[in-house]
């Protein structure tokens, strides 16, 4: 069968990554999310802190790029002499290469970091979008304490915002286009545990067993 990604997209206050950290812990695989960046700042030579203002760039800068028919991302790193090395682009470049070798090395669950895109060619990736309602999402930020401020609601949606110009940024498709996933799972009516296991339902019809069998 040979390694299984879980690579997982999803709406801010979803519980996709907690999803996703539950499925690597019942499959006794790693889930990667912020480790990614670190491992792309060790393999690059770059500072970590130059792949982080990457990222607050992208949520202050209001990006409209529209539907793009060639994709930013090419896979190809930018040289070290070159004045680009550090463009964001590289730096999303070196995030897709840590992403790919740890497709190589193992089974495991990424979290985000448009690594459905950069592993779409991958045979062995399961991909997954998990939503809920704006409602829902809200009520879950509030009651994870995932954010405290008063206007919860807004926060939801400029994290859904930057997240969805992340993806169009890097891979010129849309975040939440059903077509670019193998799954779209509802975890406001399945429950945290439900998404979870029709994540491993699907791996065990699409593979025949779980990676962990």
């Amino acid at each position: 069968m040979g390694n299984v990604i879980v690579t997982i997209a999803r709406h801010f206050g979803s519980g996709g990554k907690t999803v996703g950290e539950m499925l690597a812990k019942d499959l006794g695989i790693n889930c990667y999310e912020k480790q990614i960046i670190k491992m792309a700042s060790e393999e690059s030579g770059i500072n970590e802190a130059l792949f982080n203002q990457a990222d607050e760039k992208l949520k202050r800068t209001p990006l409209f790029f529209g539907k793009s028919k060639q994709p930013e991302y090419t896979g190809k790193l930018i040289a070290p002499d070159s004045d680009e090395f550090v463009s964001d682009h590289n730096l999303f470049n070196y995030q897709a290469k840590v992403i790919r070798e740890l497709a190589e090395r193992e089974s495991c669950v990424i979290i985000g970091r448009a690594a459905d895109f950069v592993l779409k060619d991958h045979p062995n990736v399961v991909s997954v979008f998990v939503h809920a309602s704006k409602e829902y999402c809200v009520q879950q930020a509030v009651e994870r304490r995932a954010y405290t401020g008063r206007d919860v609601e807004k926060f939801v949606e400029k994290t859904d915002k930057y997240r969805s110009d992340f993806y169009r940024y890097y891979t010129g498709q849309e975040w939440t286009d059903a077509r670019n996933y193998d799954l779209c799972l509802n975890s406001e009516r399945l429950g945290f545990e439900g998404t979870m296991e029709a994540i491993e339902a699907y791996i065990k019809v699409r593979f025949g067993k779980l990676p962990n069998e």
